[in-house]
């Protein structure tokens, strides 16, 4: 039987990846958000930060934001997802 070419990730590669990808609800402006961090290593394109305009660049750890209670649907909230810097969102 042929081997799997792909590397197997380590037991600290998939602790990390859950750590980095832990989603969480948070509450501002009156509306609930869905919010998921990104580690610099999961970071792997470029983004437009929506609370300063500024760019988000590749290796860049920052998060990402969508409504959790819109009213036209998770698939609507999904496809309006945003990447935001962490610092940004906090002051948001």
């Amino acid at each position: 039987m042929a081997r799997s070419s792909r590397r197997q990730p380590s037991g600290g590669d998939s602790f990390a990846a859950f750590l980095a990808g832990f989603k969480r609800s948070e509450f501002r402006r009156g509306a609930e958000w869905t919010v998921q961090p990104v580690s610099a290593a999961q970071a792997q394109k470029p983004y437009t930060c929506p609370g300063c305009g500024g760019p988000i660049a590749v290796g860049i750890a920052h998060v990402v934001v969508w409504r959790a209670d819109g009213i036209l649907g998770d698939a609507a909230d999904l496809a309006a997802r945003r990447h935001w810097h962490t610092h940004c969102w906090k002051v948001y």
